[in-house]
C-alpha cells in the first residue's frame, strides 16, 4: 500500500479502521482504498482491522473477540474515531460508539464528508447537502444526539452534524424536498444548454474515471486553464465545463466531473444526479485511469461498470495517464493511450485521438 504523507495542518484526527472482508473482494484494495479515503478526509489511520463478513453481528457489524481486541487497541492507543468500511444503520452506528466510546462513521458518512469538505460553488453545495439530508433522515431517530457527545469538529461533523439532528423528521422532509426541486432546476438548465448545443453541432466530451486519476490536470492541460487539483479523492467536486479547440476552427465542449468509486453510495448518485446526466449525455467519454497505481485494472473495472450503469456512450477512450511514473511496461489495449498530464506526454496525440473519435 502506497505511503501517504500528510503535513500536520492537514491532520485533524486519529482514526482506527475497520473492514468487514467479503471473500470476494481484493482485501489489499479494499485497505488502499479506505486509507486514501480517510486521508482525503484529513484522518490518520493508526491501525486497520478486518474481519470476515461470514462473522457478522447485527448489533456491531464486528465480532465480540474483535470488539475486545478494538476496545483493548483503545486503552492503549487512543483515537478520535472508528471509520467503519460498510453501510451502517443508525442502530448499529450508536452501538458501536456507545461500546467504543469514541466516534463512528460509515463508509457512506466518510465520502460525504469529504464532498462537503470540498464542494465550493452553489450547486456542489446543494448536491452535497441534499446527500447528508438523505443519509440522516434513515438514520435520525437512532442518532439524536449520539454526535454532540464527541464535539462538533472534524470528520463527519462536515456532514450532518449535532445542529441537523436536532431536526424533527417533518423539517428534514421539507428541507430534502426543496433540495430536490433546486435540482430539477438545474437539469433543467442543463437540457436547454444541451438542446441549444446541439442545435449548434458542438460535441460534449467528458472526462470521467476514478477518482484521483488525474482528470482535473488533464482537463486543464486540454483548454488551458487552472482548475483546481489535489493528490487527493474527490479534491475536485464540482462541474467544470470549457471549450477545447480542435483545429480548423472548431471546438468541442469539455467537462470535468466528479470522481468514481468503488461502492459509490446511492445517496450520492441520486444526489449528484444533475451532474452525472453530463456523463451520460456526452458525445465522448475520456475515461482517465492513473496507470501507475497498482490497482489501475481494477479501478478501470470499477469505473466501466458504473459508465454502464448510468448509460453513458459506448465512444470511449482510456487515457493511461502518469505514464511516466511507470517503472515496468503495460500492456495497452484498443481505446487506449499512454499519456502524462504532468510531462505532457503525447499531448498532441491525445488531441487528434478526440478530433478523430468525434468525426466518426
Amino acid at each position: 500500500m502506497k505511503k501517504v504523507e500528510q503535513t500536520q495542518e492537514e491532520i485533524q484526527e486519529r482514526a482506527i479502521v475497520f473492514c468487514p472482508i467479503d471473500k470476494d473482494e481484493d482485501k489489499d484494495f479494499q485497505f488502499a482504498e479506505i486509507s486514501r479515503l480517510c486521508f482525503s478526509a484529513g484522518l490518520e489511520v493508526c491501525k486497520i482491522f478486518s474481519q470476515s463478513l461470514d462473522a457478522f453481528n447485527r448489533r456491531t457489524i464486528m465480532g465480540k473477540g474483535k470488539l475486545e481486541e478494538v476496545k483493548a487497541f483503545l486503552a492503549e492507543n487512543p483515537c478520535d474515531c472508528l471509520v467503519v468500511d460498510f453501510q451502517l444503520t443508525g442502530s448499529q452506528l450508536r452501538n458501536i460508539s456507545e461500546e467504543l466510546g469514541i466516534k463512528v462513521l460509515d463508509r457512506i458518512l466518510l465520502i460525504i464528508d469529504i464532498f462537503a469538505l470540498n464542494a465550493k460553488s452553489g450547486e456542489g453545495k446543494i448536491e452535497v447537502k441534499l446527500a447528508q439530508n438523505r443519509y440522516l433522515l434513515t438514520r435520525l431517530s437512532s442518532l439524536q444526539g449520539s454526535f454532540g457527545r464527541f464535539g462538533g469538529k472534524g470528520a463527519g461533523m462536515r456532514g450532518p452534524g449535532e445542529t441537523k439532528l436536532e431536526l424533527d423528521r417533518r423539517k428534514l422532509e421539507k428541507e430534502i424536498f426543496t433540495l430536490e426541486n433546486e435540482i430539477e432546476k438545474i437539469k433543467n438548465t442543463r437540457r436547454q444548454n444541451r438542446i441549444l448545443r446541439e442545435k449548434n453541432g458542438v460535441k460534449s466530451v467528458v472526462l470521467g474515471g476514478y477518482t484521483n486519476a488525474g482528470k482535473s490536470s488533464i482537463f486543464n492541460l486540454l483548454t488551458k486553464e487552472n482548475i483546481y487539483a489535489d493528490d487527493k479523492l474527490f479534491a475536485t467536486l464540482d462541474t467544470t465545463s470549457r471549450r477545447m479547440f480542435l483545429g480548423d476552427g472548431k471546438f468541442c465542449l469539455l467537462t470535468d466531473t466528479v470522481g468514481f468509486i468503488s461502492k459509490l453510495p446511492h445517496e450520492l448518485v441520486e444526489s449528484f444526479s444533475a451532474t452525472l446526466e453530463e456523463v451520460k449525455n456526452a458525445d465522448l467519454v475520456l475515461h482517465v485511469v492513473d496507470v501507475s497505481d497498482k490497482f489501475y485494472k481494477k479501478n478501470i473495472e470499477i469505473t466501466n461498470k458504473i459508465l454502464d450503469d448510468l448509460g453513458a456512450t459506448e465512444n470511449r477512450l482510456v487515457i493511461l495517464n502518469k505514464c511516466d511514473l511507470l517503472k515496468s511496461v503495460v500492456e495497452i489495449e484498443r481505446n487506449q493511450v499512454l499519456f502524462s498530464a504532468k510531462k505532457k506526454t503525447n499531448l498532441e496525440k491525445l488531441k487528434e485521438i478526440i478530433k478523430n473519435a468525434l468525426e466518426n
